[in-house]
């Protein structure tokens, strides 16, 4: 048996392991609200640092503010030099309803072959994975040609700027390598060709916009004394509902269709037909197809009116907003000034959260993830697709400052079902975790030590 395979069956006995450290890290509460003082990812960095020092790997805290740590540890290779970087963040999303949740959301309790709880698919489940990866090449002395370090960020559920934003502007070199892999990628699809996974090899834009409606008020017993801002937002979502975006079909993805089994060559003109047919048949395959070929406008919160019997003067609505990569914010102040004109007494303004971002698709971290995943299933027809995020991660930040960096957790191709991140009874499976602590362990392996 050969030194990787060894270190592979040692993760299957580290099983109880695994799940303890997966629901040590659930309970702590590291809930970021977006308004600070929150977050208070540093307890999440301290456990983080105490149970790495068990196993002789040094780590750091960085804090960006107070409690907003961020921690970073590094094996070190022969060459110098960083050859690959884990991610991850230590935030999670509130709580909304705790009385929806069928076991409390920061007791990480283990149902079956589940482990329930905020946070524990997004993000430390991938936490998890990395942590086990790194200490059990520790543990079996492997030296390493280049360095392996491991960053997990705060305030990720808020835009990164107390935490991988922040390490980017303010401590490059401490996450500087040629590759990184994070959350935002490597999950299973239904297709053709076998057990195939997207890697996360980009990110849609996200811009957030306020769109003011404004009237005059009255009292509402003579409102034709007023001008009503409710009617506005009325004929705002009605354009916005009735908009058409362009379709489009440049994203890589699409170059893939025959994988699933679509002998298509998609375009603009019949994507919607492609989509239509395959939605019954594959609705989450629909659902891909249906993001990555449009922009999206979506209408989330709404702010006005001052009292029952007033007419509102003035409401706020809230949009999110998802662009393709070659779509700038000139494009969407071209497309909302169509949706919105003729509306009169509405002004807009636009926030930009994360521009789109990309790493290339033909690396040898690609076809090392390929290897690695094919690996640890014991499989030979693992198919790797790109794909582009529908949402943002800290991957943007990365990929600014060189860094090839992919979307990739190997979930196990058992795990079909959706593992309601950010939503309630959020769980992790130990079958995608142990799976993807072997995916992260073999390819470090791969990447980082000299087996000739």
């Amino acid at each position: 048996m050969s030194k990787l395979d060894d270190m592979i069956t040692q993760v299957e006995a580290c099983t109880s392991e695994i799940i303890e450290l997966e629901q040590n890290l659930v309970r702590i509460p590291s809930v970021n609200t977006g308004f600070m003082p929150t977050g208070d990812e540093t307890d999440v960095c301290r456990y983080v640092k105490e149970f790495l020092s068990k196993h002789g790997i040094d780590a750091e805290i960085l804090e960006s503010a107070p409690n907003r740590g961020n921690l970073i540890a590094r094996m070190d290779g022969s060459s110098g030099n960083a050859g690959l970087l884990f991610m991850s963040h230590t935030d999670v999303v509130p709580v909304e309803e705790e009385n929806k949740w069928t076991y409390p959301p920061f007791e990480g309790r283990l149902v079956g072959d589940r482990i329930y709880g905020r946070g524990a698919s997004d993000c430390k489940g991938l936490l998890t994975a990395q942590l086990m990866a790194m200490t059990i090449l520790k543990r079996n002395d492997i030296q390493l040609r280049d360095g392996l370090i491991l960053a997990s960020g705060a305030d990720e559920e808020h835009g990164g700027r107390y935490g991988f934003g922040w390490l980017s502007e303010n401590h490059p070199d401490k996450i500087m390598s040629p590759y990184a892999v994070n959350e935002g990628g490597g999950g299973t699809m239904d297709a053709a060709a076998g057990f195939t996974y997207t890697l996360g090899t980009g990110e849609k834009g996200r811009l957030q916009i306020e769109i003011d409606i404004r009237g005059e008020s009255a009292h509402a017993s003579t409102p034709w004394r007023g001008v009503n801002s409710l009617f506005g937002l009325g004929k705002v979502i009605e354009g916005i509902e009735k908009y058409e975006p362009a379709r489009d079909t440049s994203v890589e993805f699409f170059k893939y269709l025959s994988t699933f089994a679509l002998e298509y060559v998609a375009t603009s003109q019949n994507i919607d037909g492609i989509i239509g047919e395959v939605e019954s048949k594959n609705k989450n395959l629909a659902s891909v197809m249906r993001a990555l070929s449009r922009m999206t406008v979506t209408p989330t919160m709404v702010q006005g009116g001052i009292k029952s019997n007033s007419v509102p003067e003035h409401i706020r609505l809230t949009c999110d907003v998802r662009t393709l990569p070659h779509q700038d914010e000139n494009y969407l102040r071209q497309e909302l000034d169509t949706i919105l004109k003729d509306i009169p007494g509405v002004e807009y303004q636009v926030d930009y959260m994360s521009v789109p971002n990309s790493s290339p698709f033909d690396t040898e971290l690609s076809r090392a993830i390929k290897r690695s995943t094919a690996r640890a299933l014991d499989m030979d027809d693992i198919q790797i697709i790109p794909s582009i995020s529908t949402g943002f991660t800290d991957s943007r930040f990365t990929r600014n400052l060189g860094i090839v960096t992919y979307g990739f957790s190997g979930a196990h191709p058992d795990d079909t079902v959706d593992n309601n991140i950010h939503g309630t009874n959020e769980f992790q499976s130990v079958k995608s975790l142990i799976n993807s602590t072997k995916v992260m362990l073999i390819l470090a392996y791969d990447m980082l030590v000299d087996t000739q």
